[in-house]
């Protein structure tokens, strides 16, 4: 059995204990459960060794105590207890603490919808990409999707015509006059359900996508009023 005890003092690099908690002890102990079944007789040792000395010592100590001692810990010494049953459980428990203090910045800015452009829901964790690009004409298409009032089949219109953004971006930059710009993707073709009329992109969506790709105002509301 092994502990490993962090006390107060100057700052020290310990994965499990948070920067902005009060500094007090943190405790990790080591193969206690292995400890106490060893400690256990078997049925043929206590009659051989009944009244041994050795019998009595390894009875001394036992789980309720050991339960005890831990809320007695916790209650008057303020020291966290850690019980794993070996050091690989251990460094376990480190990684995956160090990864959840690594990572609380960014959930607590997706949490405050600071990351706006993310789509939320069962796609929270975002378009799978491959390192050969694959995937990347999903995060435009579900890009075009964060517009409001684009359904699937006009950014399937866009995406189709325009598969990735820096090719619209050229096509915008290519655009001799300010109209013809903002009027770019209006009239491609959306494909419609059966029994209903074909339509186009529109030129409200088409102006929209082109301050989106264009603008240098980071204040720009992309609506109807912008």
């Amino acid at each position: 059995m092994c502990s490993c005890l962090q006390t107060e003092g100057p700052p020290c690099p310990v994965p499990w204990i948070s920067p902005e908690s009060p500094a007090h002890p943190h405790l990790a102990v080591i193969g206690l459960d292995a400890h106490l079944w060893s400690c256990q007789p078997s049925a043929q040792g206590m009659q051989q060794l009944q009244n041994s000395e050795v019998v009595q010592a390894k009875e001394a100590v036992s789980w309720p105590e050991v339960e005890e001692a831990l809320v007695l810990l916790q209650l008057r010494a303020d020291l966290d207890v850690l019980l794993v049953a070996s050091w690989q459980e251990l460094t376990q428990h480190v990684c995956a603490y160090t990864k959840a203090l690594a990572q609380l910045p960014s959930k607590q800015c997706w949490d405050s919808q600071a990351f706006s452009f993310c789509t939320a829901g069962r796609w929270a964790a975002g378009q799978q990409v491959a390192r050969d690009g694959s995937g990347l004409r999903g995060v435009w298409w579900r890009q075009i999707r964060q517009f409001n009032r684009v359904s699937p089949a006009v950014a399937d219109a866009i995406v189709t015509a325009f598969p990735s953004p820096r090719l619209l971006q050229q096509a915008l930059m290519a655009c001799s006059t300010e109209q013809e710009r903002l009027g770019l993707l209006a009239d491609l073709p959306v494909e419609a359900s059966k029994g209903r009329q074909s339509r186009r992109v529109g030129p409200d969506l088409s102006r929209r996508i082109c301050l989106f790709l264009t603008t240098t105002s980071p204040d720009l509301l992309l609506d109807l009023g912008s």
